[in-house]
């Protein structure tokens, strides 16, 4: 295998089956995955290298994907603190260089009107105005980084006649509950407005979406933090972690560093043995990702693509796909449940079926990337931004569920706050996202407790099974 660089480092081989519930740490300095996004990005921006040697330093921002560099963006800018980042492989290495790009006005998993069954109205409104004003925060941001950013919208498709109704209730509560202007359409209407998707028997249209490309959007935040004076070091992992008199001592490869305080924005790649604070709190769950070569003015014309905004179905298992720049398709869903099944071809083969199933025109179209990447899903499927032990100088924010491209953003942003110690006394900060922690696993939300962990993927099969038999057959 030919060796890469960057910076003059040679990068070490990417492993396609790392598994954060069986490795420790992604490895030292491991290269990028093979997507679109690092095939397209452009070299990364300079960076300070390895830790070499000790750091004293005031606070730690442990992964450097959109999480973290937004955390370390608004300490500097806004805080006037200079944080440390460090990260076990590249910079943006994990769900930044693999993710859809589809930033929605989402938090998490649930819809606004689950947020409205388990919180209540009042708490759901506020909820759905922080969430909308990390929203604009975030296409704020797209305007200052270029990263093909296409301010399109997001359409909800129905994959089948039984979820037209679902469609039309979440359009109700929308408009009528949350002030939103969204709208259902036809397949025509589709098909005029948009693209010949031929699987879906009509759509939800939400005006609030922006597709990216997240790497370099990413890419982005890391030189605007940089040139405030953040400090950012690849291929350094942590590998011990303890903690004296209040000072956290970070053992990596190259030397120890030392902190007052610690930030987590490592996704869906922790290892289990990185902190007791997010052992068994997340549940990485693969999602796999296809790029088609660039489309011949024929097979446009045949699809009838004239927009790039993004796509949902509305399986469970949902496909996200869209129309990048220079006219390729992306698509993808989820997959496998293990690293060491990640490159079972089947896996590939569902997002090629799927491909001909909503646009036939391309069914054998070839494949020029494909990868895949682990989503961070919390167990009561909503995300933290928190402090989960106010006896403890450590912060996390984690647990998007695949919602995390605008979202992570304005998380980076709370967090900075509350690092700062800005949050004192303000009502936002009693929303269920910033005042609880991340949750051990349940059975049927009734029940839960960290002795279910080392079941989940038992449970993750089955649920897979049950999915695909309500999604597409009950």
């Amino acid at each position: 295998m030919t060796s890469t660089t960057i910076g003059g480092r040679v990068l070490r081989p990417y492993d396609p089956t790392y598994d954060p519930l069986v490795q420790a740490t992604p490895g030292q300095g491991t290269g990028y995955a093979p997507t679109y996004w690092v095939a397209s990005a452009g070299s990364p921006p300079p960076d300070d290298g390895p830790v070499r040697g000790d750091i004293d330093t005031d606070v730690v921002v442990i992964g450097s994907g959109s999480t973290g560099m937004s955390t370390a963006l608004y300490l500097a800018r806004e805080h006037g603190i200079c944080a440390t980042v460090l990260d076990a492989a590249q910079t943006a290495w994990g769900c930044s260089s693999r993710s859809g790009g589809q930033g929605q006005n989402a938090n998490g998993r649930l819809t606004r009107s689950q947020w409205i069954e388990r919180w209540g109205l009042d708490v759901a409104k506020r909820l759905d105005a922080e969430v909308r004003m990390g929203f604009e925060n975030f296409r704020a941001l797209t305007k200052e980084i270029e990263c093909e950013a296409y301010d399109g919208g997001h359409l909800y498709l129905a994959h089948r006649p039984k979820k037209l109704e679902y469609l039309r209730e979440m359009t109700r509560v929308r408009n009528e509950v949350f002030g939103y202007r969204s709208r259902m359409l036809t397949p025509d209407e589709v098909r005029e407005q948009h693209c010949d998707e031929r699987e879906h028997v009509g759509a939800m249209y939400e005006e609030e979406g922006i597709g990216i490309h997240p790497l370099k959007f990413t890419f982005g935040l890391i030189r605007k933090a940089r040139e405030l004076g953040v400090k950012v070091h690849p291929a350094s992992p942590v590998q011990g972690w303890t903690t004296v008199n209040g000072v956290h001592h970070l053992q990596t490869p190259g030397g120890v560093v030392r902190a007052k305080r610690v930030v987590l924005c490592t996704g869906g790649y922790s290892g289990q043995k990185l902190t007791p604070v997010l052992k068994n709190k997340i549940l990485p769950i693969l999602s796999n990702s296809v790029v088609t070569r660039p489309l011949s003015d024929a097979e446009m014309a045949a699809c009838h693509f004239h927009t790039k905004t993004f796509m949902t179905d509305t399986r469970t298992l949902r496909f996200y796909y869209r129309l990048l720049e220079g006219n390729r398709l992306q698509l993808g869903s989820r997959s496998s449940i293990t690293g060491a099944d990640a490159q079972d071809p089947v896996h590939l083969k569902l997002l090629t079926d799927a491909i001909a199933r909503k646009f036939p025109p391309l069914t054998d179209i070839k494949i020029d990337h494909s990868w895949w990447g682990w989503v961070d899903v919390s167990h009561d499927m909503m995300p933290r931004i928190t402090r989960p032990d106010p006896k403890e100088t450590v912060w996390h924010a984690l647990g998007y569920g695949g919602n995390g491209v605008a979202s992570s953003t304005w998380a980076g942003k709370r967090i900075a706050e509350q690092v700062a110690g800005k949050d004192a006394g303000r009502e936002v900060m009693n929303l269920p996202i910033y005042n609880s922690p991340l949750e051990y696993p349940n059975i049927w939300n009734m029940v839960r407790s960290e002795a279910f962990a080392p079941f989940r993927r038992f449970g993750q099969f089955f649920l897979y099974k049950w999915y695909w038999l309500r999604d597409e057959k009950i």
